[in-house]
């Protein structure tokens, strides 16, 4: 396993460690925590959205592959 692959891992760790976190204190602050909670959930369907688009695009795929050498 390459080393930016294990630095990619712990990264992913830590960030979903820091977002169950901030999950919790943002429902924590129950009534008012919801506009947060809205607003969190809209960035992540969002970023979502992205990565989803960015990992099946094959028009994409095929520029990286072929034209960017």
């Amino acid at each position: 396993m390459a080393l930016d692959r294990i630095a990619l891992g712990l990264v992913i760790i830590v960030a979903i460690a820091y977002i169950s976190v901030l999950m919790i204190g943002i429902i924590g602050l129950f009534p008012f925590g919801l506009p947060l909670l809205a607003l969190f959930l809209v960035g992540a369907y969002l970023f979502l959205r992205v990565l989803r688009e960015r990992l099946t695009n094959s028009e994409d795929d095929y520029y990286e592959k072929n034209i960017d050498k």
